[in-house]
């Protein structure tokens, strides 16, 4: 047996073994762990728990949403920085609640070589207390100001629950925006340019969100204020996909970020920080995956168009011919396009693309050649249509375009159906504590009735929606409500 026939029955193989998997996306957790192997996003077998190979697929996945992100830097005038992976002891505790906040989860490193270190230092869980040493020496004037950098990096973090992929890592990508305003309403004018990047990336990815300021104890640590942004997954919990936070000037006090104002007063910086994850691939999976595998928006998919040719015997190189020419033509226009040419059936094809979740198909037989047409297949809905060739670019993009509305549209809704208001505790504890997805309620602000709201409903504080006010009293006690709260189960 030649090699080439040897890797090619390899293939053939695989996909035999994928296809004998059954999917249950009824059963959470365990589809999203099988989809996310067999969809060729990640390996989880390398040797280290919460660290895993990001496959080419997965990868290039990642990148995609990445130059999303980046594009809407560029469009904020924020700059790309790079900065090392290694923190010094000495200057992670220079603040004291980040150290409360992270002292846990980091990782140490306490020798080079066999050498002890001086001063230990520790792999970075985010990154305020590696840039902001720096930040001392780049502001001085508030001519300086504002500063606005970010980076792409993995971040580390002791992980001791039960690890998922891109939901729960051990070393996370990710994107950590910071920022430095003479004040602090220019720091609030920041946090709103954040929620519209994080608008605009969400719309990418269709994944519709709740924008929740947590509350007191659960806000970041070192933080004045932060803004946790949740999606909600099939299985009823939420999951935490950005967070956006107001720092005041807390760090820039333990820091000494300080510049010079017109008046030759020195003041302190007020800073920002806006972070994301891998996580935003996990939201992607979790909210549009079926039993027949992923489902991405075409706007990040590694692939958005596949090609495959179904020739009748003795036609074989006429199909493919033509098929070649739809696909030069899709790439010429700049879409993302692939031709399947492997020695597979038509069906182990479509259901190896399906599972991959290439938000469109395009099959060339010898009756759509005839036609002079090319039989469309939208992944997320498998709805048909015929497109004249003649009309294949405004038709494929037109096409993408449904497969991207669509998607929002449905996560949209999921959204919608899955938030339940609670106007009475007492009365209707019982037919919610078991019921998937999120609960709001009017409270009046007192702990004692905030811990009997998490009690009785089996379900965490996620946050106060800043622009709905409380329409009734208290859930609980009845007395006159002081927020709007939002409660679920979270990953």
């Amino acid at each position: 047996m030649s090699r080439g026939s040897h890797m090619k029955n390899s293939g053939a193989d695989e996909l035999a073994k994928k296809m004998k998997v059954k999917l249950d996306k009824d059963n959470f957790p365990e589809w999203y762990s099988e989809i996310v192997e067999l969809s060729g996003l990640v390996d989880k077998r390398y040797p280290i728990k919460g660290m895993n190979v990001w496959l080419p697929y997965g990868w290039e996945l990642m990148r995609n949403i990445d130059e999303v992100i980046r594009r809407e830097m560029r469009k904020t005038s924020h700059k790309e920085v790079c900065f090392p992976l290694l923190i010094p002891q000495s200057e992670f505790q220079k603040e004291a609640d980040h150290i409360k906040g992270f002292s846990d989860e980091v990782y140490w490193v306490t020798h080079g070589g066999s050498t002890p270190l001086d001063i230990p230092l520790l792999l970075r869980p985010t990154s305020e207390t590696a840039m902001y040493p720096m930040f001392s020496l780049w502001v001085r004037s508030h001519s300086d100001l504002p500063l606005k950098i970010f980076q792409i990096v993995n971040v580390f973090r002791y992980e001791t629950k039960q690890t998922r992929p891109f939901i729960r890592m051990r070393e996370i990508h990710f994107f950590e925006a910071h920022t430095c305003h003479r004040d602090f309403e220019e720091a609030e004018k920041q946090i709103q340019e954040d929620l519209e990047i994080m608008d605009s990336v969400a719309k990418e990815l269709c994944l519709p969100y709740l924008k929740l300021v947590r509350p007191e104890w659960d806000k970041f640590a070192g933080a004045f204020y932060s803004v946790g942004i949740d999606t909600l997954m099939p299985s009823g919990r939420t999951l935490q996909i950005a967070s956006i936070h107001q720092y005041k000037d807390n760090f820039a006090r333990a820091y000494r970020i300080m510049y010079e104002d017109e008046s030759g007063e020195h003041r302190y910086a007020h800073q920002t920080t806006y972070g994301m994850s891998e996580r935003l691939i996990g939201a992607v999976v979790g909210m549009h995956g079926d039993n027949r595998g992923i489902v991405l928006p075409p706007a990040v998919a590694p692939i958005q168009v596949i090609v495959v040719p179904i020739p009748k015997k003795g036609m074989k190189e006429v199909v493919e011919e033509e098929a070649l020419k739809v696909k030069e033509e899709l790439a010429g226009a700049g879409m993302r396009v692939e031709i399947d040419l492997r020695d597979l059936r038509p069906g182990a094809k479509f259901y190896d693309w399906e599972l991959k979740g290439v938000p469109l198909r395009l099959e060339i037989g010898t009756r759509d050649i005839e036609e002079e047409v090319v039989t469309a297949v939208k992944r997320n809905t498998f709805e048909k249509r015929k497109i004249p060739i003649k009309e294949l670019l405004k038709s494929v993009k037109e096409l993408l375009d449904e497969v991207q509305s669509e998607l929002y549209s449905a996560a949209e809704n999921f959204l919608k159906e899955h938030i339940f208001t609670v106007r009475n505790l007492k009365d209707e504890a019982e037919a919610y504590r078991g019921i998937e997805g999120v609960i709001r309620v009017n409270w009046c602000g007192d702990m004692k009735c905030a811990e009997e709201l998490e009690v009785s409903l089996d379900k965490s504080f996620l946050g106060f929606p800043p622009e709905e006010k409380p329409d009734g009293p208290c859930a609980v006690c009845g007395g006159k409500a002081a927020e709007v709260v939002y409660l679920s189960k979270s990953y």
